[in-house]
């Protein structure tokens, strides 16, 4: 696993077509409410400009609740060495146009050793949304939405680490609950193969200039 560390926001937004990232892993598998996988193409092909939504509430809510949230979450857990490093991307050992920037990288610790040694890492990842309807609900029954998912798959594909633990903040009408959703790599390989080959087979017709066949949602 490769690291990069660029200085500044403007140069790691500018380095995002230089391969796939978790927050693009459910537009390659068409499970994305945002965009599809031929759009996904074409941004990295510089053929479309994707949207500037930076400045929506909800976006700049999210980006500014996230440091709170994670420094919340390492007093509620512990148990985990939390480490965070502004604009820090990993890439993929052998294919290194996979890549992922973490909202925080997870130290299980060894409390059983003398000198508290890490036995695993695994990737935080932090979601604040806002539930408008009663059917939304069951998108966080006992798991996390598809297309979250997808982007734990892609940070666990990208890190080869463990485990990964989704903090998801949760507004609704008249108040506000937090939860936290842990999952287990050895749960996810059969998921997590099956990414690989979907991101690389689009990472072939963004390489070749040849576009993807659009993958319809599933009804």
């Amino acid at each position: 696993m490769g690291e990069i560390i660029y200085a500044s926001r403007e140069e790691w937004l500018a380095a995002r077509n230089d391969g796939i990232g978790a927050s693009e892993a459910a537009a390659v598998l068409g499970i994305s409410p945002f965009r599809n996988n031929a759009d996904l193409w074409r941004e990295k092909r510089g053929l479309l400009v994707p949207e500037d939504i930076s400045d929506r509430p909800a976006v700049k809510y999210g980006t500014l609740a996230e440091a709170p949230l994670r420094e919340l979450f390492a007093l509620d857990f512990p148990q985990y060495g939390v480490e965070y490093t502004p604009y820090k991307v990993y890439t993929h050992d052998k294919y290194p146009q996979l890549r992922a920037t973490l909202d925080g990288e997870l130290l299980e610790m060894d409390d059983s050793a003398p000198l508290r040694l890490i036995k695993r890492r695994g990737v935080l990842e932090i979601k604040t949304t806002e539930i408008r309807r009663a059917s939304q609900w069951a998108e966080w029954k006992d798991k996390v939405p598809d297309h979250y998912y997808a982007q734990l798959c892609h940070q666990l594909l990208v890190t080869g680490w463990g485990f990964a633990v989704l903090k998801a903040q949760i507004k609704y009408d008249g108040g506000i609950t937090t939860r936290h959703y842990t999952y287990e790599r050895a749960e996810m390989e059969t998921d997590i193969v099956y990414l690989l080959h979907q991101e690389l087979a689009l990472w072939d017709c963004v390489r070749t200039g040849r576009e993807p066949p659009r993958i319809l949602p599933a009804i």
